[in-house]
């Protein structure tokens, strides 16, 4: 009985030994993928939040007082420049006209008098020229009463698209009273903002009058159909954002774009010779970026890299890495700094071809 229990002892100390060694065979034998920078012309799109605007944009105020008679527009109707859009009542304009041609009348008969009595020496020319001047000042009243007659019709400084109406038929609006605003939609003018740095890589790398030009995302996730061009940059910086206003100006031939939306507009950033790995192969400690490097030794060595921007599922490093040095690919929770690994190197070309890459 005693040898039967000493055997099985010997028997499960020769398995247990078996299966550590196999193990171990196991552990050495693991072979950690490995791969370099992919070297590569490449653009990429930043998006800008913007906002959309007419490139004009007017409000229409009531230039005199009184009832508003007509209106002859409707919301949301274009109308062309010069096109009678409200009438306020004109009585007592027309009235204030009557009475000053009326005046200048008066006027011109007390000239032909002045006239007659001079030649015969009963006034003197100094009453001549009085009532001669007399006369000019109810000319002028006359031009002033048509002037404030003009003002009850109110009219398109340009054509465009007015909006909702602030005011109905009948009502008694004062001088200055908003009735309805008018854009032009012709063309837009779209403003985003751009932090300093950039701003400065885009003075920097872009030559005088040479102009940008950018795309337009709208609100639907759908871009719009016509190109911008970036052509004024505002001259200050926001002091509390660190950015500066951008104006791209976008053709509107359809009308689709109206003032006040909102998008995004892209803006493409092109990179040449730039190193790009994949995201995977990075990891993050306290919001710094690293990899693992692969020396002569076949030793794992942290380093921390530069990220210039990055792309879907890839990384441009701006500094830290070199192209002909070799990354850990996959298994980067499975080693530590220092540590001698097995790898099989992987081309870069196919490691990238299957991840989303926008290159030149």
């Amino acid at each position: 009985m005693k040898k039967i229990f000493m055997l099985a002892g010997v028997g499960l100390m020769l398995c247990y030994a078996s299966c550590k060694e196999k193990e171990e065979v196991k552990e050495e034998e693991t072979v950690f993928a490995v791969t370099s920078p992919l070297i590569k012309d490449t653009t990429i799109i930043k998006e800008y939040v913007c906002q959309i605007h007419s490139i004009q944009n007017i409000e229409m105020r009531a230039l005199e007082k009184g009832y508003l008679k007509k209106i002859f527009v409707d919301e949301g109707q274009f109308v062309k420049q010069g096109q009678l859009m409200f009438q306020v009542m004109p009585n007592l304009y027309e009235a204030e006209l009557h009475k000053a041609e009326a005046e200048v009348r008066a006027q011109e008969i007390e000239v032909l008098n002045a006239k007659v009595l001079t030649e015969k020496n009963v006034i003197s020319k100094n009453e001549l020229a009085l009532a001669e001047a007399m006369l000019d000042k109810a000319k002028a009243e006359v031009e002033m009463a048509k002037v404030h007659l003009g003002f009850t019709s109110i009219r398109a400084p340009f054509s465009g698209i007015m909006d909702r109406l602030h005011v109905r038929q009948g009502s008694l609006v004062d001088e200055g009273e908003l009735l309805t605003t008018l854009s032009d939609n012709s063309k837009m003018w779209v403003y985003f903002n751009v932090p300093e740095a950039e701003y400065l890589n885009y003075k920097t790398n872009t030559s005088a009058g040479q102009m940008l030009k950018v795309n337009l995302l709208m609100a639907n996730n759908q871009l719009f159909d016509q190109p911008g061009i970036v052509e004024t940059i505002e001259g200050e910086f926001n002091n509390e954002t660190g950015n500066i206003a951008f104006r791209a100006t976008f053709p509107n031939p359809n009308g689709l774009l109206r003032h006040g939306e909102t998008g995004n507009i892209e803006v493409p950033v092109p990179f040449k010779d730039a190193v790009i790995i994949p995201q995977k192969a990075s990891f993050e400690v306290l919001d710094k970026k690293y990899v693992f490097v692969i020396d002569e030794q076949k030793r794992v060595k942290t380093r921390e890299i530069k990220i210039a921007a990055e792309l879907s599922d890839l990384y441009i490093v701006s500094s830290g890495l070199k192209a002909d040095e070799k990354i850990l690919l996959e298994g980067i929770r499975k080693v530590t700094d220092g540590d001698e690994i097995k790898y099989a190197f992987q081309d870069p070309n196919k490691v990238v071809s299957g991840l989303k890459l926008h290159a030149e």
